[in-house]
């Protein structure tokens, strides 16, 4: 990333790499951690589209879409819809309207 992240940019890319390693982890490597990079290229994107406030259908068909065409794997939508939840849900928690 060519610019500097706020804080809670920072944190919410933080999550996400969290999220995607531990809760997503589509080829089952995450008791691996020689290999902690595995997901980490994916990042940058779930990240664009949790700023941009796309959806949820949106950012669960970006992870379907690597798992089946990237990965070689089967459809598992239901699980990309559950771990798009979670990366809606840590961008809510970390941009909180704020209360005027």
């Amino acid at each position: 990333m060519g610019h500097k992240l706020t804080s809670e940019q920072s944190k919410l890319y933080k999550r996400i790499d969290e999220i995607l390693w531990e809760d997503w982890d589509p080829i089952g490597v995450n008791d691996y951690e020689n290999v902690r990079d595995e997901y980490q290229s994916y990042v940058p994107k779930a990240f664009r589209l949790a700023i941009e406030d796309s959806e949820v259908f949106e950012l669960a068909n970006y992870l379907n879409r690597i798992a089946t065409e990237s990965m070689g794997l089967q459809s598992n939508l239901e699980h990309c819809t559950e771990i798009a939840e979670l990366i809606k849900l840590a961008r809510n928690e970390i941009y909180k309207p704020s209360a005027l």
